[in-house]
């Protein structure tokens, strides 16, 4: 494949604090600590003060790893993690069926990617991508779900407690209708058995993950974190108590939320009182301060703050970050210098800047994760056919099909001519009129007012006539943007690796590992 990269303003698809970061806002500044380029990483490297246990991250890792047959680079990548001198690039995710949409891919695409570079810039030090399983986030309805060829494949399970938990007994039906879909080609049948063993071979939703996500990325190195740990929270507990009483957290993150509004930007999460959840088998729900006990939401169960700081120190696996406070948790064990997110992540990041001051913890490079569209063969003829360049896909479909009427048009189109020269017309009656009776100026301008609606909606009748004519060349071109943008959508927010695994096979995420560029600050256009 080959690629070609546009400004992520050209696709109209990002938000003005994104586009803010990536061009250096100057009142973004105090919202990150590193700009996202080679200079702002060295520097992060430079200053990282790790005060995590290696030792205990790398006995984690290597229990969560033991049932996997992995390979030496996955391997010697987490016995690096007990070197000084090894640094974390992660990204992080929830659980989605199959992978979910593909930005989930290219969230890992990016943190390998970065890991090379660094490694390439700085080869006395090592860098080893992370992807950070959301094991412990209850959203199941969110994650249920998968979307191939514009049909919903669903996973029908009720849960109340973390999804990484979540026993994957009911999955099958899901499997074989995900399997029906990838069909019976070789690239289809690899990924069908890779997916089937996943799923029916392990027991819970984390470690089926795990194992298909390792499948996938380990000839890259990639290691991935299952956070939903005792011997990892230990290392937590300290701040969870502090939070939990002291609601510094709250405090922080709601200073910065309305700073970033004061400047006109949209904050994407709103901190609590309470920011953890109180964590069981089939249960998390909220912790809340009420009538001077700690209670969780929606059971009987309560504490007293001597019963809470002795449940804490004794069970801290049991209290569950919040959005807002799990980025904190992962910069505490992981030795990490850079955080890949989405739009949105990269905006609620830097609502937490200030609650990670406070507690004196290192904030990360923030980087938006690389984004893409694969224009398929077809599509990429059909656009070049009808005389649009491949830019022009962006554009809202209307407005697609407007230009291509202007363009190809015979007939004149515009009234704009004509419409200025009956203003002119009317200005003179105006003046005449005013030389008669001041008053007439004002039925005049509403005539003229009145001339010009007409000519307006003629115009539009004109151009729908002309439309018309055109009616194949319109249909194409809702085709192109049908099938380039399904529901309307961004590809890689809707799209599961699917279609394209069984289309190109490996080739696709290598062809993604080869042209994404970490730091390039464009959107990727993949052309077969």
């Amino acid at each position: 494949m080959q690629a070609k990269y546009i400004s992520y303003q050209e696709t109209g698809s990002f938000s003005k604090l994104v586009l803010d970061y990536i061009n250096n806002e100057e009142a973004l500044q105090p919202f990150y600590s590193y700009r996202p380029d080679m200079e702002g990483l060295a520097e992060a490297i430079k200053n990282r003060n790790f005060s995590g246990d290696r030792k205990v991250l790398v006995d984690v890792l290597k229990s969560q790893y033991e049932p996997l047959k992995t390979n030496k680079s996955v391997t010697k990548n987490i016995e690096l993690l007990g070197d000084q001198n090894t640094f974390t690039v992660t990204t992080g995710h929830q659980l989605n069926l199959f992978t979910g949409p593909l930005y989930f891919i290219y969230k890992i695409v990016t943190a390998i990617n970065l890991a090379i570079e660094l490694k390439i810039a700085h080869p006395d030090q090592n860098f080893v991508p992370v992807y950070w399983m959301a094991t412990e986030d209850h959203d199941f309805e969110e994650i249920n779900h998968v979307s191939v060829d514009e049909k919903n494949i669903s996973w029908i399970q009720k849960t109340n407690g973390a999804t990484g938990r979540l026993s994957t007994k009911t999955v099958a039906a899901a499997v074989t209708a995900y399997k029906g879909y990838l069909g019976i080609s070789r690239n289809g049948k690899h990924l069908a058995k890779l997916v089937e063993k996943a799923y029916l071979e392990h027991d819970n939703l984390a470690d089926a993950t795990r194992y298909l996500v390792n499948k996938l990325f380990e000839k890259y190195g990639l290691v991935i974190v299952n956070a939903d740990d005792a011997a990892l929270k230990n290392h937590f507990k300290n701040i969870i108590t502090a939070d939990i009483i002291e609601h510094n957290s709250a405090k922080n993150i709601d200073k910065s939320s309305k700073e970033l509004e004061d400047l006109g930007y949209k904050t994407q999460v709103n901190g609590r009182d309470i920011n953890f959840f109180y964590l069981k088998d089939d249960l998390r729900e909220r912790l809340l301060f009420e009538k001077g006990k700690y209670t969780v939401n929606n059971t009987d169960l309560h504490f007293s703050e001597e019963a809470l700081r002795a449940e804490i120190n004794a069970h801290p696996e049991r209290f569950s970050p919040n959005v807002v406070m799990r980025p904190m948790y992962q910069e505490v064990i992981l030795p990490n210098i850079a955080y890949i997110g989405g739009g949105a992540e990269v905006a609620y990041w830097m609502q937490l800047k200030a609650n990670f001051d406070y507690y004196q913890i290192d904030f990360p490079v923030l980087l938006l994760r690389n984004s893409a569209l694969l224009i398929d063969k077809r599509s990429a003829e059909n656009i070049y056919k009808l005389g649009f360049s491949l830019e022009d896909v962006f554009l809202p479909i209307e407005e697609l099909k407007n230009l291509w009427v202007r363009k190809n048009s015979t007939a004149q189109l515009s009234l704009a001519d004509e419409t200025r020269a009956i203003n002119s017309i009317f200005d003179q009656i105006k003046l005449n009129a005013y030389k008669i009776d001041k008053t007439l100026s004002v039925s005049t301008d509403t005539a003229k007012q009145k001339t010009n609606h007409l000519l307006a909606n003629l115009e539009k009748k004109l151009f729908r006539a002309e439309k018309r004519k055109h009616e194949m060349a319109l249909i194409q071109i809702e085709n192109v943007k049908k099938r380039l943008f399904p529901n309307g959508t961004m590809q890689e927010r809707t799209l599961n690796i699917a279609p394209m695994y069984v289309n190109y096979g490996e080739d696709f995420l290598s062809t993604c590992i080869e042209n994404f560029e970490p730091l390039g600050g464009d959107f990727t256009l993949l052309l077969p």
